[in-house]
């Protein structure tokens, strides 16, 4: 048996499309998922029921559930958690260790209590971050370990525990700060 045929051995594509180049890395478990083209799976990924765009990169240990879509160009790191009913935008960034929350009273067990989780494009989500069902807007960053219970106007820059507007991405004053 040749390297290659072990590789698929190692993986599990089931019900799934995937576009032109995409590349799937062994030991990842795909279910119904329908990929883009040129999109990066690594290892230990489990996803069933999404859908992702074009050029879309899902890092090692990340779980991405049922009634998902991911638009073009977002890369979602390592250990990061997206329930159903998320929604993320085009060229979005979700950090390592980020988690949503679509179930505000777990464990309901009734997905018609879940809500959505939305992350609008160009938005930056920070490592360990949680997000409660909300709206993240456009371009908007959240702080690494914030915790954001209400929704993100665009372009806003949140953290804390509950995450709190500290400044606007094209604010200069807080890019000065930054460089203090």
């Amino acid at each position: 048996m040749s390297a290659h045929e072990r590789a698929d051995l190692m993986r599990v594509t089931r019900n799934c499309e995937l576009g032109d180049g995409t590349r799937v890395a062994p030991f990842a478990v795909l279910d119904d998922c329908e990929f883009g083209r040129d999109c990066r799976v690594w290892r230990f990924v489990n996803c069933y029921g999404a859908r992702f765009g074009d050029e879309v990169m899902v890092g090692s240990f990340a779980e991405v559930q049922s009634d998902v879509v991911v638009g073009d160009r977002t890369r979602i790191q390592s250990h990061a958690f997206l329930p159903s009913l998320t929604r993320i935008g085009d060229d979005a960034f979700v950090s390592h260790g980020a988690k949503f929350v679509n179930d505000r009273r777990p464990p309901s067990g009734d997905p018609d209590k879940w809500e959505s989780v939305v992350v609008g494009d160009g938005a930056a989500i920070g490592t360990n971050a949680t997000l409660m069902p909300v709206e993240v807007g456009e371009n908007a960053l959240v702080g690494a370990g914030a915790v954001v219970v209400d929704d993100v106007p665009p372009g806003a820059v949140v953290a804390g525990n509950p995450a709190e507007v500290i400044g606007y991405r094209d604010d200069d004053t807080l890019a000065a700060s930054d460089d203090a």
